[in-house]
């Protein structure tokens, strides 16, 4: 809003010449979002605490601990989240640009949908909450219109083709199943980030790894020049979504303060499905999905944990882990919370690391 307002004032007033810069509008909305957090972050859990009661229910057959540890702690925290990511994307993005604006209802609407999850489970006390065939449809229906948007938006033959990481110049076109693949990767990331999320700021940390990961691939590939000399492909209009993790990056860090161990709130489904929908939508409109499933491995790995765990139990009647997502089978080997959460820390930003690379190794 503040760069339509402002930048055509930037010739009479050279102040307003910053808005025409990405990398201060999006410094800008990564303050606007933790200021956001901390104004209204004692409010809402207050809020969560009166209307939740008894908080967010727990698994009666998750680890034991977690029934003594986390029992009464309110969820929707994700509201906090998704409140500093609107207010500062709206603040300081451009937003005539439409990629801001498909992410931005992917990000909502799958927020809508991890709401309304949540609102069923705490208000019928029970962990299960809306059914995974009703979710599932609401996802496909969402991700489907913002990526048929996305495809009409971005010039051919880059709307409906696939890059490969570590190879210059190399498209695979895909024709129109870039659609269906496009809303794999939106639901596979938001699911997966939902799996993740299982202990005090386990989920929060990498999705911010990966969002600050985001925020220089969108800078790089939507500036011709720098694309150019690393031989990404250019995605005119990309750059603006720098703002977007941004904002992402300053509401996570906002959230992290009350859900630091031990939490004060949970981001429930309301935060985890709309952040993985978030980095799924971005890593399609870069041009980089494939990156994604390397810098977002953690989730891949914690995903991946479970349809092997239920696959293997399904077939054999056996489990290759003590429990499923990975987080609680290290819990069950006895590793602390916070043991796991930091490791785990550790592994996401060495995997945004190696993300990073396939920028140069081409």
């Amino acid at each position: 809003m503040l760069y339509l307002l402002l930048t055509p004032l930037a010739d009479d007033f050279i102040l307003f010449n910053l808005f025409r810069y990405l990398s201060f509008r999006t410094g800008a909305a990564v303050l606007t979002a933790i200021l956001i957090s901390f104004v209204f972050g004692e409010p809402l859990i207050r809020m969560l605490r009166v209307r939740q009661k008894k908080g967010q229910p727990i698994r009666e057959d998750g680890p034991e601990g977690h029934l003594l540890t986390k029992r009464g702690t309110p969820t929707m925290g994700g509201l906090l989240i998704l409140l500093g990511l609107a207010v500062g994307t709206l603040l300081w993005a451009d937003l005539s640009n439409p990629y801001v604006w498909a992410v931005l209802v992917v990000t909502l609407g799958f927020g809508a949908i991890g709401f309304w999850d949540d609102y069923l489970k705490v208000t019928k006390q029970n962990p299960k909450g809306i059914s995974a065939r009703a979710k599932l449809a609401l996802q496909i229906l969402i991700a489907g219109g913002a990526a048929l948007w996305v495809l009409n938006v971005m010039e051919a033959p880059l709307s409906f083709s696939v890059a490969i990481p570590f190879f210059k110049d190399l498209l695979v076109n895909i024709g129109w199943f870039m659609l269906p693949f496009a809303i794999l990767v939106v639901i596979g990331s938001s699911n997966a980030v939902n799996l993740t999320d299982g202990l005090d700021g386990l989920a929060i940390v990498p999705v911010m790894i990966a969002a600050s990961t985001f925020a220089l691939i969108a800078y790089l590939a939507g500036n011709a020049v720098f694309a150019n000399y690393l031989q990404i492909h250019h995605v005119q209009g990309a750059g603006e979504l720098s703002v977007l993790c941004g904002s992402l990056v300053g509401a996570g860090l906002g959230f992290l303060w009350y859900n630091a161990p031990p939490a004060r709130v949970f981001m429930g489904d309301t935060g985890s499905l709309a952040l993985g929908g978030a980095l799924g939508m971005i890593s399609v409109v870069t041009k980089h999905e494939l990156v994604l499933a390397i810098v977002g491995g953690l989730f891949v790995l914690e995903a991946v944990s479970v349809i092997v765990q239920v696959g293997s139990y399904k077939l054999t009647g056996r489990r290759i882990f003590r429990m499923a997502p990975l987080h609680h089978h290290f819990e069950k080997k006895g590793w602390a919370e916070p043991t796991i959460v930091i490791r785990f820390w550790i592994i996401a930003v060495i995997l945004a690391l190696i993300g990073l690379s396939t920028l140069k190794l081409r």
